[in-house]
């Protein structure tokens, strides 16, 4: 008989329980509690990203299916909906939202000498938002159109991994722009953008900090031309050139010169035009940073696929960022034990694995093995085919 320790045990084993219990007292998370701490919600909530659990019903449903293991799983106190959902409507979001801060930076390091695939030594940062649709007789508090809520999850996500290192909610009429405000700019780093981030004076105030970056440009942008670089134009570059802004408020905001590239993109057919202060990047470089940025938005696509941040287990603002902060401290637990364990599977496949095998008793290495995916493999060669 096996008498080891549950997956769930030995995942949780990962997290820095000494940042978590700073966390807890900064925001005084444990005031007139009784007995359910801020630990006991946490892995309730991870237990519930990990296995796709609906709601809170459908999660102490299956935590109490295993009482016997929860003492030994790292719970402290009964599991109970009516608890559950207190803790979220009024234990402060912020204790969960510094937490995954300290799981971000543990999880960096272990990233940082990942390729891109580039000639690059800076660290490259993707920086997007998205939109997560809410309905508004619920969720009065996340106005975004007259008969539709929503919540906007602003992000700046650390191409080498991919880590997310800021994340900013708001409701859903949130400009995105409003991040670049209260970004500690990182000096020599490349933060790459969509037009929709085309401000003047923010993109100087990067240039000032000492950093770079790499934006589409509007297609109703004034400039003069300086100079002219050659390029290659088989490479689908099509232009190089060193370029100022002519109209009043753009030249007053940004008065420096910058570069203007522009690509086609044959596979999809499309131009592009980019801005970028990066003197010394070659062009084509420019092109495939940009390029980069997709990286962002599977990183949206992902999350929303196999992590509960679109359908909530509360209806309150506190309960809503509650989770949503829970959902990336997942994701990025799950990034460290991946790299921690040496597995070379990928994250999706980690995920998968660990949803079915939380309660069972085996190590946790071996389990994320390659001899061990093919279980979770669509395409076995023994599989029952439905049609013919």
């Amino acid at each position: 008989m096996n008498t080891g320790r549950t997956v769930f045990a030995q995942l949780m084993d990962f997290l820095p329980l000494r940042d978590f219990r700073a966390c807890v007292a900064r925001y005084h998370g444990h005031y007139k509690m009784q007995s359910f701490t801020c630990l006991d919600q946490f892995l309730a909530l991870a237990f519930a990203q990990l296995t796709a659990r609906t709601s809170l019903r459908e999660t102490v449903t299956c935590l109490n299916a295993m009482a016997p293991k929860l003492y030994h799983m790292g719970f402290r106190s009964a599991i109970r909906r009516s608890t559950l959902a207190d803790a979220n409507e009024r234990r402060d979001w912020r204790i969960y939202a510094d937490f995954a801060q300290h799981l971000i930076a543990l999880a960096r390091p272990l990233y940082a000498a990942e390729d891109l695939g580039l000639d690059l030594d800076q660290t490259v940062y993707a920086l997007d938002a998205t939109l997560i649709e809410l309905c508004l007789s619920l969720f009065p508090w996340a106005r975004y159109r007259a008969t539709v809520g929503a919540i906007r999850l602003h992000t700046l996500l650390d191409l080498r991994g991919p880590i997310p290192t800021v994340v900013h909610i708001t409701d859903g009429r949130g400009h995105e722009l409003h991040l670049l405000d209260q970004l500690l700019i990182d000096p020599g780093a490349i933060y790459i953008m969509d037009r929709g981030y085309m401000d003047f004076a923010r993109l100087q105030r990067l240039k000032q900090a000492g950093a770079f970056f790499v934006v589409r440009a509007k297609n109703n942008l004034r400039v003069a031309r300086v100079y002219s670089h050659p390029v290659d134009r088989t490479t689908g570059l099509r232009s190089d050139h060193t370029v100022r802004f002519t109209g009043h408020d753009s030249r007053e905001r940004y008065p420096q010169s910058l570069r203007r590239v522009r690509f086609y993109d044959r596979e999809r057919r499309r131009r592009f035009t980019f801005l970028t202060n990066a003197i010394d990047i070659p062009a084509l470089t420019i092109a495939a940073l940009y390029k980069q940025r997709w990286q962002i938005e599977l990183f949206f696509k992902w999350i929303k696929q196999h992590l509960r941040i679109q359908a909530f287990y509360g209806t309150s603002a506190n309960a809503v960022k509650t989770q949503v902060w829970t959902a990336i401290s997942v994701y990025v637990l799950v990034a460290i034990v991946r790299r921690r364990v040496n597995s070379p599977l990928p994250l999706y496949t980690v995920l998968q694995i660990l949803s079915v095998s939380l309660f069972e008793k085996v190590e946790l290495a071996p389990l994320l093995t390659p001899e061990n995916s093919h279980l979770l493999d669509p395409d076995l060669p023994n599989q029952l085919v439905l049609f013919e």
